[in-house]
């Protein structure tokens, strides 16, 4: 049909969102999950994720998975016994058996495991590099209950291979190496004795804190906890203190808040917070009783309307401002730097830098928006925020790069095999190769865009959109029929919006009320909606997806079932434009969803009546389109999400939308406004408008249309498009009369109006372009009617078809294509060479000799003269020697030193031509105070013991690393155990002493040479 576009479209909010086969604003991701329909994920959502060199881990709401990494180009699984709906285009990864949620992760190297915690308070272990067969679920290796009626909401392995849990109320717990090594080492028959063994090992660090009553840190939750293996302490985040320990020795060192401030105590846990009612109850009148008694009906209805409207905004503000102080220090991520500097992340967007003390070093804002998560890899830093954008800092500090990653917020960003992944809250994983953004990325973005035809696919829906005002009524069925059930066969999406469905000022209060408290929806609105799903066939054809109600405003909307599954996502809105813009006799609804992965926006209004308020209705349509602000439906159960997005989502408008507060409507690549809009006809009389409609002289009749005219300058529903209506006016009519006559003839005589509208905007930017991947969502108009036959109000139901084409991605056949070409590339190969190049350096020994209480000192020294080397320390092996014997080297988890060594710091960057200084210290002085170290060392005190270091060298951008080994010898000395603690022992040794030491070794020592000589520099 032809159709009339509105004037100032082409610029500003109004401007339909710019789209290409290849996003031109961000590095070129690798789409190992596609973005799942929300309502695929109920009961799996992915919480978070883990990386080791070979394989990514998720944990999920009802287990963890695992990607192999190098199938991350294979095309996906599509919808059968391994992939359910949400997964078909991930490319194949492997499931566990049902857990409760999975809340953290961890990777251990060293064991070859993955720990997780979960929201039943235990932890588990599962092997990785494992060979599963297709269909078979995985299942765990030794778990334990760390919690009892508490999650475990996060975990790290100290210095030392012990693994410290976090969980609810500040309670901290430490599990000894040496008991899950022992427990590790028992058969599956025997996992119940394993699991009691780790968990009688249990230290709980809260109760130690604890004295006559007083607790020494917080009680808030600990849902961070990080190693800092340069000092070797351990930081335990609260939302808005920190508590740090000695990884060794497990003693609180230090109590501080967000603002670096020393704590000596922590009030006790605070009471519950009271309820809502207390402060937030409406009351509809506050006047006395003798100033109710006064004043006409009116005034007092106006009063009542007044004091509603003001308790809605106390309450309002009450909830969204009473803790904004608070809330905007709270602590969101924690990390640690390769330069050994700690930083965490706000929830006002502020990063901030610590010294290893707890010392508050130095502020940073980037973005708006709140920080959820950190990764490092050399001198950089990702940082990934609530908006969806991540950005690359670098460790002074300065932004290098920022983009929107995902839709959503990124909860999670892990670094592994040359890539970064990130994970948005809507279970989406994107990888990004570690240089992002650089030359490999000006590569791939053309080469993929060249193969655009490979990956695009079209699809063609049609959708039928319906406003009607009812005027409170409820109609008989037959009109239901006539105006949606007997067009619904040939239509995919049905959306109605509704006007009036019920009014009143008693219920125009409530319903502001319960908008504020978070109730929405009415008895006569669910009879709508249920007369119109009986109408159309509701359960054997269609499928009704969700609504929103404000007031006497409702839109829902229906999906054909066959089309259910590309159809997602549903997000709905409100606006109030009525008195104060609190009440919803005036405003919008809106639906947003995801069709064939493009966004739809449904958008129901009713604006400012009467003839002369023209310019309070633009007024309403710009309040409308500029705050509307879509959120999940909370009756609408298909729309539920996991407890972690729900906490993430922020309630301020300004923290979702990345683009520094444009609308969402602006970044919808379909928008479509139906409702009463209550535009009038000008510059006529009442007599003049009946001949016209009479003789359907329409086109001389659409000159005087209110709405046409303030579209044609630019005032209103800017760059949206209307068919041309070929029908007559469909406001005023008398309830009962059919036909024209019915036409309002009381004393009033409202000159007829085409009051009722459907407006669309889809991708295009000039009237012939086409549907492709630059414009996605292409759509025409084969319908716009009105049903004249409806007799029930005075507005009559209008109704519109539209022909939609969706240009949309096939997801696993681009990642194929992706892979393709990363792998063949001849100047993408050439620079991942370039990565490849590790800086070269230099040990000052690679064998330290040490006896209790000494410290040597080993040198690393970058002889490269271009680029830094990133270098961290860990335990290969350890063993006790035995006379006669080989020694028998084995790892402890984590690769974490034995508890007798201190190795400072263990983590660091080293400049070209620099040397660091490696502190290697053995100190037994608390050996008898740890419990898993006595139970383990006990019967080896006299026996000389090994350790094999390996020094870890990488470059600031190297995907490939190179390591040395420096053997570690600690001789038993009985007269030294008498004196460990007098000052001349420690620092270094003198030469004598030191050749002493060399000589009465010797024996040793040849067994020691001869046994490592092959364990060279790799």
């Amino acid at each position: 049909m032809p159709e009339f576009s509105g004037t100032g479209g082409g610029s500003g909010f109004f401007k339909a969102p710019s789209r290409s086969a290849v996003h031109p604003g961000r590095p070129t991701a690798l789409e190992l999950r596609p973005h799942p329909l929300r309502e695929t994920q109920v009961g799996r959502f992915i919480r978070t994720i883990a990386c080791t060199e070979t394989q990514l881990w998720a944990g999920q709401e009802s287990g963890v998975r695992f990607w192999n990494i190098a199938d991350a180009y294979e095309p996906g699984l599509g919808i059968g016994d391994r992939a359910r709906r949400g997964d078909e285009d991930a490319a194949p990864f492997y499931e566990s058996v049902n857990t409760p949620p999975t809340m953290c992760l961890m990777v251990d190297m060293g064991c070859k495991l993955v720990w997780s915690g979960h929201k039943d308070g235990k932890v588990r272990s599962w092997k990785m590099d494992r060979q599963i067969k297709d269909d078979v679920s995985f299942k765990e290796s030794l778990s334990f209950q760390a919690y009892h009626r508490r999650s475990v909401l996060s975990m790290v392995t100290s210095s030392y291979g012990d693994i410290w849990t976090g969980s609810e109320n500040g309670v901290i717990k430490v599990w000894s190496w040496e008991s899950v090594e022992k427990s590790l080492a028992l058969s599956p028959e025997e996992r119940h004795m394993a699991a009691l063994l780790v968990e009688q090992s249990c230290i709980d660090l809260k109760s130690q804190a604890t004295v006559n009553g007083v607790c020494s840190i917080s009680s808030s939750d600990v849902k961070y906890l990080l190693s800092d293996n340069v000092k070797s302490k351990i930081w335990a985040a609260g939302s808005l203190s920190f508590s740090l320990w000695d990884a060794r020795t497990r003693e609180l060192l230090k109590v501080y808040n967000v603002d670096g401030q020393i704590e000596n105590r922590i009030d006790a846990p605070s009471e519950k917070n009271q309820s809502l009612d207390e402060e937030g109850s409406v009351k509809v009148g506050s006047k006395s009783r003798k100033e109710k008694q006064g004043g006409s009906f009116l005034q007092r209805s106006r009063n009542a309307l007044i004091g509603a409207a003001d308790a809605v905004r106390r309450v309002a503000t009450k909830g969204t401002n009473a803790f904004g102080a608070e809330d905007a220090k709270k602590t969101e991520a924690l990390l640690l730097a390769h330069d050994g500097m700690i930083w965490t992340g706000c929830s006002n967007g502020v990063l901030v830098q610590w010294d290893h003390n707890g010392t508050r070093l130095r502020d940073f804002h980037h973005h708006h928006c709140a920080v959820l998560c950190f990764c490092t890899y050399g001198p950089r830093i990702w940082v990934g925020y609530v908006s969806g954008m991540v950005q690359v800092i670098d460790l002074e500090g300065n932004l290098i790069a920022g983009w929107i990653a995902h839709n959503g917020p990124v909860i999670k960003i892990v670094v592994g095999s040359g890539s970064v992944f990130s994970l948005a809250t809507h279970g989406g994983i994107r990888g990004w190769y570690i240089s992002s953004p650089g030359p490999l990325d000006n590569i791939l973005r053309p080469e993929l865009a060249k193969r655009e035809h490979m990956y695009n696919t079209l699809e063609t829906i049609k959708l039928m959109v319906g406003t009607w005002n009812v005027g409170q009524g409820k109609p008989c069925q037959e009109a239901l029929i006539s105006w949606v059930g007997s067009q619904a066969s040939d239509v995919d999406i049905l959306v109605v919006g509704l006007q009036e469905v019920e009014m009143g000022a008693g219920f125009l209060a409530m319903s502001a009320a319960k908008e504020t408290i978070g109730v929405e929806g009415s008895s006569n609105g669910q009879w709508w909606q249920d007369a119109i799903g009986k109408a159309m066939g509701e359960g054997s054809a269609f499928e009704r997806v969700g609504s929103r109600q404000l007031a006497g405003l409702l839109i829902a909307i229906w999906v054909r079932k066959s089309l259910r599954t590309h159809v997602g996502d549903l997000d709905v809105a409100a606006v109030a434009c009525g008195l104060g813009r609190t009440f919803g006799n005036k405003g919008g609804v809106g639906l947003r969803l995801r069709v064939y992965d493009r966004t739809m926006c449904f958008v129901n209004c009713h604006l400012a009546a009467h003839l002369e308020a023209v310019n309070r209705r633009n007024a309403d349509f710009d309040h409308i389109y500029k705050n509307i602000t879509f959120g999940r439906s909370i009756n609408n159960a298909s729309a539920s999400v996991s407890s972690t997005a729900q906490m993430l989502r922020p309630t301020n408008v300004m923290t979702i939308n990345p683009d520094e507060g444009k609308p969402d409507l602006a970044e919808a690549d379909m928008v479509i406004f139906c409702g009463d809009f209550n535009y009038r006809l000008f510059g006529i009389t009442y007599d003049e408008a009946r001949d016209f409609v009479s003789q359907r002289s329409f086109d001389w009749l659409r000159e005087r249309d209110q709405l046409r005219a303030e579209m044609k300058a630019g005032k209103v529903f800017q760059g949206l498009r209307e068919a041309i209506i070929r029908f007559p006016p469909t406001y005023k009519f008398e309830r009962g009369k059919p036909g024209l006559g019915g036409y309002d003839s009381g004393e009033k005589k409202r000159i007829p109006a085409w009051c009722d509208r459907i407006l669309y905007r889809d991708n295009r930017s000039s009237p012939t372009s086409e549907c492709s991947l630059a414009c996605p969502v292409v759509a025409s108009v084969w319908q716009y009617e009105a049903c004249m036959d409806v007799i029930e109000s005075d507005h009559k139901p209008v109704r519109c078809k539209f022909k939609v084409q969706i240009a949309h991605v096939d997801r696993s056949i681009r990642r194929q294509e992706f892979g393709k070409i990363f792998m063949s590339n001849e100047t993408i190969r050439s620079i991942r060479e370039e990565f490849r190049c590790v800086p070269d350096t230099s040990l000052s020994t690679d064998k330290i000799i040490l006896q209790n209480q000494e410290t040597r000192s080993l040198s690393i020294t970058n002889t490269s003269s271009k680029e830094d080397a990133i270098f961290q320390i860990l335990c290969e092996g350890l063993s006790a020697i035995k006379d006669g014997e080989e020694p028998e080297y084995r790892n402890r988890g984590f690769f974490g030193f034995p508890r007798w060594l201190e190795v400072t710091p263990a983590i660091g960057i080293i400049k070209p031509g620099n040397t660091a200084e490696i502190s290697i210290h053995h100190d037994n002085t608390h050996a008898s105070e740890d419990d898993g170290g006595q139970q383990y060392w006990h019967g080896e005190d006299t026996r000389d013991k090994l350790v094999i270091l390996s020094v870890v060298i990488r470059g600031s951008k190297s995907t490939e690393t190179r390591s040395h080994q420096c053997h570690i010898r600690h001789c038993y000395s009985p007269k030294e155990q008498h004196i460990a603690h007098e000052p001349s022992t420690k620092g270094h040794s003198s030469k004598k002493h030191q050749s002493s030491h060399h000589r009465s070794s010797a024996k040793h020592n040849d067994k020691f040479d001869n046994h490592h000589r092959s364990r060279h520099e790799r």
